[in-house]
């Protein structure tokens, strides 16, 4: 896949999320777990989506970079931050905080950090 084509999409899954958290809160959380039982809560979700979105713009605004080592890079800190996502969620699920839809969280980020991994891997 090329780097750009990779980086919308992965762009497009944060920010997806982030407008879901941000304007869903209730909704959203619920499926895995998670109650949104008062205010703070619901401004903790839609706190978190500044860090959503913030990958996402990171992702849509660096696609075109044609810098090796940049790319190289930017690639790495995506591999990381997913797999920080793997050990948080799953750390959610393993202490019993994500049940339900919430154990597709490490998952997801598993899938993420794999793909960001395999595109980093190709560069040259």
């Amino acid at each position: 896949m090329k780097n750009r084509t990779f980086l919308s999409l992965h762009g497009g899954i944060y920010i997806a999320f982030a407008f879901a958290l941000f304007f869903l809160p209730s909704q959203m959380w619920p499926m895995y777990g998670v109650k949104i039982n008062d205010q703070y809560a619901y401004f903790l979700s839609q706190h978190t989506s500044i860090f959503l979105g913030g990958i996402a713009a990171i992702s849509f605004f660096l696609r075109k970079i044609e810098h090796p080592e940049t790319m190289r890079q930017l690639l790495k800190a995506l591999v990381v931050t997913n797999l920080l996502g793997v050990l948080i969620t799953g750390y959610a699920g393993v202490i019993g905080i994500f049940v339900g839809l919430g154990w597709s969280d490490p998952a997801f980020f598993a899938l993420l950090t794999l793909l960001s991994y395999w595109q980093f891997s190709k560069q040259s």
